[in-house]
Parts: C-alpha cells; structure tokens; sequence
C-alpha cells in the first residue's frame, strides 16, 4: 500500500483545500494510504475529512518556520509520495526534493502562477521548480504560463481539472437556510474572497447600469478590499447591492439566484463555477484566464464577456436573468466532465505509474 503525505497550511474553507479533502475522501483506501500534514489543525473542513486520516500537525504559523519541521516528517513517515496542495508549500519544498531521490514529489498549482505570484521571496523558489516529479495543472492556461513564463518542461506537467462532488452538494442543499432573495426581484449571486483578483469592484461598477432594474446582487464572501468595496457601494448609491459576509455553506444561495457570476481578473479553475453549474444555474464570466473557456460551454451553462465593458456585460445580466434556462442540461454539462468519480480516476492513474 503507497502512503501518500498530504500537505496543506490549514483545512479553511478555500478551493485547494476542498480539493485535498475530496481527494483523500475518495481515492482508493486499498491502494493507498492518506496522511495530512497541516501547518495547523483548523479549518471547515476537517470535519469534512474522512476521520480516519492520520493528521500531522506542525503547529505552525507561517510556512518558513516550517521548512525543517516538514523535512523531518517525510524523512519519519518515509511516503511513496509527497503531495504539496498548495503553491507557496510546494515553491519552498522544491529546493530539498533531491535529498529525497526515492520519493515522488507532486505539486498541484492553484494559480496563473505569473499573475498570483509577486513576492521575490516566493518567485526565487519557483525556479527549482523543475524538481518536481509531477506538477498537476487544472487547467491548459496554467499548463501554458508553467511552460512559458517558468520554463517548466512540459513533460513533467499533467493536466486534472478539478472535481465536484456532487453527494456533497446534494446533501448541503437539504439543509435549511434562510435567504434574503425577494420574489419580486431578480437575484444575482457572486462568491468568492473579497480581493483585487476577484474583480468585484469590477462588478460593483457593471451595477451601477442596472441600480434602477429589479436585479439585486448577493456577494458571499469576506477578504481585505471589503472596507474598500463597502465604501464603493455607497458612493455609487447601489442599494440593489448586499455583501452577505462568509458562508459555510453557499449552495442554497447558488440553486435559489437567477444567475451566478464570475467577475475575476484571473483564476485557477475556479471551483465556484463548477459549484454554481452543478446547481443548475447559468453563469456570465468574466474573459479571464484560469480555464474558463474549458467550463463554460456557450448558451449551455454559461457565456464568456468582458466585464470592463461595463454597460454590455450590465445587459447580458439584464438579459439573461429573465430567460429560463434549462438546469438539467448545466448540471449535465458539468456532471459528465467534472464529475468527482472522473477526476479522482485521473489522479489514481497519475498514482499508479509511481
């Protein structure tokens, strides 16, 4: 049995870490056993986890302080395979991976490593990035900035896309929640942390083309440019606009709006988007990178538009949150691409061949 080492900062609610979570639920327990290796045991998730994991608790707070600590845990545990979740872990691991020749080192990026990646002290370890065995990209613009703007060579690079877990979602829209939707209104739902690369500001200024419309937007989420786009609301007098803070769960939101949006300047492949079309609601995306032109198939369970063109992508909202769009046919379209079962098959595979 390969034992596979997991590691992650913390189990919070974020996409790589539901990714982990869904990963070490399903993959075949046969085959392979999972250990987490967590700066910090905490996080939403952990409850989530299969509760037989063993989980290895640094108790650190930044991933510097870690460093020897993690060495220490893979020279003890000795894993088939080392599994770094999350980009920053995984820049500052690639320096050690040839102490280790008789382990496998996989990264999964999480990001247009180029756009998301600013610190010099954080671009300084990409450049032993080529150390790893496998570097799983989610998608073919994050493959393409790998191989053009941090010269990984492509034959170390395997394209997964992310899963969604349908059980999960079923199950979280059973429970009782309530909403702020009114009936008399179209609803509008955005999610995401409240940072620049989410675009929200960019979607507050498409709002103001639509104050005067029954079209109200509901933004789940909470970040560091909340003060700042609270503050934008206000000035532009956006009573059609609601931040809803944090959600544990955001999947009744999802299935009850009218329409889902995605206003990001750049994504990995976003997992929200994949969330909302599971839920059989339609999306309008921003024209950004990060896989979007693999997800969204157009006027099936999406369409792409450039949300800087404010007033157009204002009336693709005004249109299509009065059409009736068919949700089998978007829950479908991300059921038979993305569905857990499928992708979990792509990283056995990945598996195996170690």
């Amino acid at each position: 049995m390969k034992v596979i080492l997991f590691i992650l900062p913390n189990m919070k609610m974020g996409g790589a870490e539901r990714i982990i979570m869904t990963l070490i639920n399903s993959i075949d327990k046969t085959k392979y056993k999972s250990k987490l290796l967590l700066m910090r045991k905490e996080g939403y998730y952990l409850k989530l986890l299969d509760q037989n994991t063993e989980i290895i608790e640094l108790k650190k707070d930044r991933i510097r302080n870690a460093f020897f600590p993690v060495i220490k845990a893979i020279r003890k545990y000795k894993p088939a395979i080392v599994f770094g979740g999350w980009g920053e872990i995984s820049a500052f691991l690639s320096p050690i991976i040839p102490f280790f020749p008789k382990i496998h080192f996989i990264t999964r990026e999480t990001n247009i490593v180029s756009k998301h990646v600013i610190r010099p002290e954080i671009k300084f370890f990409y450049k032993f990035y080529n150390n790893f065995s496998t570097i799983v990209a989610q998608s073919e613009d994050m493959k393409s900035d790998l191989i053009k703007n941090l010269k990984i060579k492509e034959s170390k690079i395997v394209k997964i896309n992310n899963p969604v877990d349908f059980d999960l979602i079923e199950s979280k829209l059973k429970e009782k929640i309530e909403l702020p939707y009114l009936k008399e209104n179209k609803n509008v739902i955005a999610i995401g942390n409240l940072s620049k690369r989410k675009g929200f500001d960019n979607l507050l200024k498409v709002f103001i083309y639509l104050k005067e419309e029954n079209i109200h937007l509901y933004i789940i989420g909470e970040g560091d440019e909340e003060e700042n786009l609270k503050l934008q609301k206000e000035q532009n007098k956006l009573n059609n606009v609601h931040f809803l803070g944090k959600k544990t769960n955001p999947f009744p939101f999802i299935k009850n709006a009218d329409l889902f949006v995605l206003s990001s300047r750049y994504e990995g492949f976003p997992n929200v988007l994949l969330e909302a079309g599971a839920c059989g609601i339609f999306s309008i995306v921003n024209n950004c990178k990060g896989g979007i032109n693999e997800i969204i198939q157009p006027n099936i369970n999406g369409k792409i538009v450039n949300i800087e063109n404010f007033h157009l992508f204002a009336n693709e909202i005004k249109r299509e949150v009065n059409i009736q769009h068919e949700k089998n046919i978007i829950k479908k379209s991300i059921k038979d691409r993305y569905s857990k079962e499928k992708i979990i098959r792509q990283y056995e595979d990945l598996f195996s061949v170690i």
